[in-house]
């Protein structure tokens, strides 16, 4: 025998429909806005993971304007840094899951970490602005104040790279140094300048031209400290594992800055748009150059 069904509608029906109307209109309106959260993320990362196409340098110099990669580069000769494990490292947009839910662009101030993605993308690559009145083009020079702002979608509002000296509410989270950051501000606490590796032959180097993929120290004007991956101090973040980046020097027991500090300043590769030089095979590889086996015969 069939169960009998009541043939009027009881309960809140009425309102449950109404509700449903409701949210089905919200939701139609957050979708014609771009307010949804599968929106958010997918524009968040379509910027993030966008490729970008470094400056190729004609001259073997960084210029002002220049899209470049600032990479911490690998050294197997310090383990107790795990630097094997590591590997080269870039200098990204540090972005935790908060942040993905909650807005679909960047908010200063944002902090910034070290990646091991070698591939020039959106969060991983800065255009180096001029702060002193240096035309876009000229080369950049050791000693010469520079600024180094965000690109890949992220340009409205450009953040820039900054640091300020540590304080009780302001320092790195995993090492308690100084911090670095991105702000949108230009000021004296976004100013940077190239120095030259060698302590002993840097006031003879001031004012040249810097080299391009070559390694150098980058150091904060503001509070004289160098920026630093020091490697032992990582999060795991949305999109894997990530190294803190601080402002601090590393010095040796000769007075010269440790590889925490090394940075090269990556360009595009000519030969091969997409590619950097540092993916770029070694004209010789092994590191034994012709002249060298001449004077080993």
């Amino acid at each position: 025998m069939a169960a009998l069904r009541p043939r009027v509608l009881i309960g809140n029906w009425e309102e449950d429909a109404c509700l449903e109307e409701d949210r089905l209109r919200e939701f139609m309106r957050k979708r014609e806005r771009g307010e949804l959260l599968i929106q958010k993320i997918n524009k968040l990362e379509d910027n993030l993971l966008k490729k970008i196409q470094l400056s190729v340098s004609k001259d073997g110099f960084v210029h002002f304007g220049d899209t470049v990669m600032l990479l911490n580069p690998d050294n197997k000769s310090s383990p107790e840094n795990h630097y094997g494990e590591c590997g080269s490292l870039t200098l990204a947009i540090n972005l935790d899951e908060m942040s993905l839910y909650s807005a679909g662009s960047l908010q200063a101030p944002r902090g910034v970490s070290a990646v091991k993605s070698g591939e020039p993308v959106g969060r991983n690559t800065f255009c180096i602005l001029s702060v002193d009145g240096g035309a876009v083009g000229e080369p950049i020079r050791f000693g010469q104040n520079l600024a180094l702002g965000t690109t890949g979608g992220f340009s409205d509002p450009m953040l820039y790279l900054g640091s300020d000296h540590k304080s009780f509410i302001r320092f790195a989270k995993k090492s308690y140094l100084q911090q670095v950051f991105l702000t949108d501000e230009l000021s004296y606490l976004t100013c940077w300048q190239a120095a030259f590796l060698d302590p002993q032959m840097r006031l003879e180097y001031e004012g040249f031209p810097v080299p391009a993929n070559s390694t150098i120290i980058i150091t904060h004007c503001h509070t004289n400290r160098s920026l630093a991956v020091p490697r032992n101090f990582w999060t795991s973040s949305y999109f894997g594992k990530e190294y803190e980046v601080t402002c601090h020097t590393y010095l040796d027991s000769h007075k010269a800055e440790e590889d925490k500090n090394y940075w090269k300043i990556v360009t595009g590769n000519p030969s091969n748009e997409g590619a950097t030089m540092i993916d770029r095979p070694s004209p010789h590889p092994g590191g034994i150059r012709k002249n060298e086996l001449q004077e080993e015969t």
